[in-house]
């Protein structure tokens, strides 16, 4: 019990797995649709806490080149299962809203929060600005990937739906292909960082799990999200016609804060330590793996689920990606940081909140 206890105190967060069980008797009983969805989010959290430390103490135990791989791959398991309930229930734009507001959310917000509160306690930080660069380039080079299809759909000819999803398509098998190149490249560099993935340096309580406790614990984790990523999506529909918020803003604000606020805490807590730099990578890495591998990883898998998802915008999610990118690189170009652009960073961020909130869904 002393150990548990403890263990709380390290991570406040899995306190809320107590909601679980309020979550099904929600549900259950029918208790409203904005209680059904407010704890099946809330029980989320903590489970994508666990799978995250799940998978960097499988990292730990298995060697750089393999947890290299293993971080790329599970480091938005929560959120790709939330969207993959999403698509299966039709909901194509929430699920559009949370790939750009994972985008823009992880280099505004939690960047923003991280230079901050870094650089209030710690004044100027610096890091190494090769990476960050690198990364804010491969971002925009993403961004281009993102962006096509919708310039294309929006052009003025007539006949295109079907070519647009076979460009998006297209898109998407080009993306994956560049992310796996880069998993090659970090695999044969002998670095646990590949396209989209953290380095190894991650880890900041040290992680003591055996190899099957860890699986137990994902496997359990990830059940648990599943199940409750079903009754979260199965209530959206009732909750944007009660409340009068929209689907485009429940999915560009609040699904990529449900699926992610563990490694957005990790983040803020290394920059709090002064490592700045970690706290960057966690969160251009966080964004480029959005981009690169669970945007079009979704394209291809809505096809199997009967509800095609193509990579088309709105013009003013591509206008929030293309700022956000270019405020990012000016952001990493000097090798520095403090908290007065750790402001900047969040004001922006409010800013397009509350255009997201009035926006028409």
């Amino acid at each position: 019990m002393n150990n548990f206890i403890r263990y709380i105190n390290k991570h406040p967060l899995y306190v809320l797995l107590l909601i679980l069980p309020f979550a099904v008797f929600a549900k259950a009983g029918g208790w409203g649709a904005g209680w059904v969805f407010g704890l099946s989010a809330a029980g989320v959290v903590p489970l994508a806490g666990l799978i995250g430390e799940a998978t960097e103490s499988l990292a730990a135990r298995t060697g750089p080149k393999i947890g290299g791989l293993i971080n790329a791959s599970l480091g938005n398991a929560a959120e790709l299962i939330i969207t993959l309930f999403a698509i299966k229930k039709g909901l194509l734009e929430l699920v559009k809203a949370s790939i750009t507001g994972s985008i823009i959310g992880n280099i505004l917000f939690v960047l923003g929060l991280s230079i901050f509160l870094g650089g209030i306690k710690n004044g100027i930080q610096h890091f190494d600005r090769r990476n960050t660069v690198n990364n804010t380039i491969l971002l925009a080079i993403a961004l281009v990937g993102l962006v096509t299809p919708s310039l294309f759909s929006h052009s003025t000819a007539g006949g295109l739906s079907q070519k647009v999803e076979v460009l998006s398509l297209s898109v998407a098998g080009v993306m994956i292909l560049l992310y796996t190149m880069g998993i090659i490249f970090s695999l044969r560099a002998k670095t646990t960082a590949g396209i989209g993935a953290p380095s190894g340096d991650i880890v900041v309580d040290k992680i003591e799990w055996s190899i099957t406790r860890s699986l137990i614990i994902l496997a359990l984790s990830t059940g648990g999200i599943v199940w409750l990523s079903e009754i979260l999506v199965g209530s959206v529909e009732e909750v944007v016609a009660g409340s009068g918020i929209s689907e485009f803003f429940l999915g560009i604000i609040l699904v990529p804060v449900i699926g992610n606020i563990a490694e957005h805490l990790v983040a803020v807590k290394v920059a709090i330590k002064n490592k700045m730099e970690l706290s960057m990578e966690i969160a251009v890495s966080s964004s480029l793996q959005i981009a690169l591998f669970v945007s079009p990883v979704l394209v291809f898998i809505s096809l199997l689920l009967g509800n095609p998802l193509t990579l088309v915008f709105n013009p003013f999610e591509l206008a929030a990606l293309g700022a956000a990118v270019l405020i990012c690189y000016f952001v990493s170009a000097d090798g520095e940081t403090n908290w007065l652009e750790g402001a900047a960073l969040l004001a922006v961020y409010v800013i397009f909140g509350l255009a997201f909130f009035i926006f028409p869904s």
